[in-house]
């Protein structure tokens, strides 16, 4: 996405060579006219996949995970990070490491809302390490359902979430694949997967 590349080039804080700051655009302040767009391309990539169910992880995914549930026309589930004290007891849980926080959480999906003969596609913001992702990805197994695809707005190419995800046979489309953030630069890596 020609659009997404140039946001990210005007407005991505390099933080380092592993870490790319994009608040401006999916993480604090979001942007709805670019977010339905990001959502229009997931949905027309995975439209054919007979989706009846977007899952994403809270929070920073829910926005594009909203905007590509909207276009299909089914229901947005998002994993919780916290629970609550009205939390399903017997919720589907998983521990997860996350990248940029740097501190284990528990994910977790309420059986409710993920069943047997749903087929999901996963969407979420940025992956790294992919450790949330293969999380989502051991719920939706559990639960019986079919995962159709994993959506992914920005891949980092230089770190190994994506490509441990594609050896497990799931189909992963980047709106925008990053290929290094060395010297301070984003250097986007336009190979087609």
């Amino acid at each position: 996405m020609e659009v997404l590349k140039q946001r990210i080039l005007q407005e991505g804080v390099v933080i380092s060579d592993q870490v790319l700051k994009l608040d401006g655009l999916l993480n604090h302040q979001i942007d709805p006219a670019l977010t339905m767009e990001m959502g229009r391309e997931f949905a027309a990539r995975f439209r054919e996949s007979g989706v009846t169910r977007v899952i994403t992880v809270e929070s920073s995914g829910i926005p594009v995970a909203f905007a590509a549930a909207h276009e299909l026309g089914v229901p947005l589930v998002f994993a919780r990070r916290k629970k609550t004290l009205l939390a399903d007891p017997d919720a589907y849980c998983e521990r997860v490491p996350s990248f940029t926080k740097g501190i284990v959480t528990d994910i977790m999906v309420s059986r409710e809302y993920i069943h047997e003969n749903d087929r999901i596609l996963f969407i979420d913001d940025i992956i790294a390490n992919g450790d949330a992702a293969r999380g989502v990805i051991k719920i939706i197994e559990r639960s019986g359902a079919e995962l159709v695809g994993f959506g992914v707005v920005v891949e980092k190419c230089f770190q190994a979430g994506a490509r441990t995800i594609r050896e497990q046979g799931i189909p992963v489309e980047a709106l925008v694949r990053i290929r290094s953030l060395n010297d301070g630069t984003v250097q986007f890596d336009d190979n087609e997967m």
